[in-house]
């Protein structure tokens, strides 16, 4: 049995209050931290790489206290061997940089879900528009004078604006593909648990990239583009 210790020293704690209360949310940010580098979905929140990394240790250590039936994380680092005490260790560790990053004044719920509703909207508009047919326009009585246009001339514009969307955001993707591999790289060649934290978000980051170019793909063909 190891000895219990304290998970945190409010005395030694260093304080944070002067940089938290520096910054301020913006949309489009990590709704913890304020910080807008690398950017990905996390619970349906926008959160940064940093706090995605703490976050993935923190839930990785959950799933190894519920796996075995151990005492769920926090309170104290009493652990029945090394393992598990370097699980409650990098969770503390990953806690604690939480708390010393975190905004002094959280952004309120309903302005997170309003700035995500234009991300969601363009991407589900973009894939609908390229996999749905050209729709001709509503037919219209013939006149001598004014003669109704052909079809091709009526959708042939709006296929080809369609078609070079499209294109920009799979080099889009495939260039973020590319930095997520090299990311990934590094996390393999490194160790501990804050590594393999780390490779599992990458990885994660990865499928989501993956999927979305398959979906445009799809979508792509179904255009017949």
């Amino acid at each position: 049995m190891i000895d219990a210790q304290t998970v945190e020293n409010p005395a030694a704690a260093p304080s944070f209050s002067n940089t938290r209360s520096a910054r301020r949310w913006t949309p489009g940010s990590c709704v913890w931290c304020g910080s807008d580098e690398s950017i990905e979905d996390l619970r349906n929140e926008p959160r940064c790489g940093t706090c995605r990394e703490h976050e993935t240790v923190i839930d990785e250590a959950r799933k190894f206290m519920g796996m075995y039936g151990l005492r769920p994380i926090g309170g104290t680092l009493q652990s029945d061997d090394e393992e598990e005490r370097e699980w409650r260790v990098a969770a503390r560790d990953a806690r604690t940089a939480l708390n010393g990053i975190r905004l002094a004044e959280p952004p309120d719920p309903a302005l997170v879900r309003k700035s995500l509703r234009p991300k969601a909207a363009r991407i589900v508009t973009a894939i609908e528009a390229d996999a749905a047919p050209a729709r001709k326009a509503p037919a219209r009585p013939r006149t001598a004078s004014t003669p109704a246009p052909t079809p091709t001339a009526a959708v042939a514009p709006a296929k080809k604006l369609d078609v070079a969307a499209l294109e920009e955001r799979v080099t889009g993707l495939l260039d973020q593909l590319t930095k997520v591999d090299a990311q990934i790289q590094l996390a393999e060649s490194s160790q501990g648990l804050a590594a393999r934290a780390r490779l599992n978000d990458l990885n994660g980051q990865k499928a989501t990239i993956l999927r979305t170019l398959a979906a445009l793909e799809k979508a792509r063909r179904s255009a017949g583009a």
